[in-house]
């Protein structure tokens, strides 16, 4: 059973990622995860060993679902953007995905929108035809670009028909803090879809914390292990945030 992300409660929607490397892990993971009580579970395959064999992975995805009973998603990060190294070449990627697609159990997938535009097209697709969302990403972990490259990959990832636009940029000082959060309110009044953004790292975390009074829609919190540099915490994650929010009210 998939569940809409984005109808159970008002955003931020806390996420937290699967990086387990097998059936095993994942459950343990998920036994210390659930009752931290996330929003979101973002499964990274990209981490699973076997993931060459489609029922295999088809198999966990049904079995994540009925232990965790929430919303999700599926990554399978590219290396050039953070992610595992993978046996699979981008073509076997893309049909992976696009059988997950199908799985009552995946509610969205996440493709970087630097990806080849014909896979892009075709995710696009065979996610609208299976009523699931599509996720298109940038990240850069290795800087902060200017505003307006930043807008272009929203603007890219909204023109090949995203649900979401979801960036993740790398802080080298604060200043670049605050420039994604500007950014991201830029994008949350521009864009004609929601928007997921972070500054990672560990100045970068009080995006994490305030993004959503900016306009993004998510932010991801960690349950056993963090799959990005800055993650914090679930509960200390959601207390911060509830706190934020009692404090300033309906920010935006």
């Amino acid at each position: 059973m998939t569940m809409d992300i984005f109808t159970h409660k008002k955003p931020p929607y806390i996420c937290t990622s699967l990086t387990g490397k097998n059936k095993e892990e994942i459950r343990d993971e998920l036994n210390t995860v659930i009752p931290k009580q996330p929003d979101v579970i973002e499964w990274r395959a990209d981490f699973l060993k076997d993931i060459h064999h489609v029922n295999y992975v088809l198999m966990i995805a049904e079995e994540i679902s009925s232990i965790s009973n929430k919303p999700m998603i599926v990554t399978i990060r590219s290396e050039r953007e953070g992610g595992q190294k993978i046996s699979l070449t981008e073509d076997e990627k893309v049909h992976l995905l696009s059988e997950l697609c199908k799985s009552p159990a995946v509610n969205s997938i996440d493709f970087e929108v630097s990806n080849d535009p014909e896979h892009i097209k075709e995710l696009r697709r065979i996610s609208k035809s299976h009523n699931k969302k599509l996720i298109l990403s940038y990240h850069n972990f290795d800087f902060t670009p200017e505003n307006e490259t930043i807008m272009q990959q929203a603007i890219k990832s909204e023109s090949y028909g995203a649900d979401i636009a979801k960036v993740a940029v790398m802080p080298e000082h604060k200043d670049d803090v605050l420039l994604l959060l500007n950014v991201t309110k830029e994008m949350d009044d521009d864009l004609r879809i929601p928007i997921i953004t972070m500054s990672m790292g560990d100045i970068g975390s009080l995006s994490r914390i305030v993004g959503w009074a900016y306009g993004s829609i998510m932010t991801f919190g960690i349950g056993v292990q963090r799959s990005a540099p800055g993650q914090i915490p679930i509960d200390k994650l959601k207390q911060i945030i509830e706190m934020t929010q009692e404090t300033v009210g309906d920010w935006k």
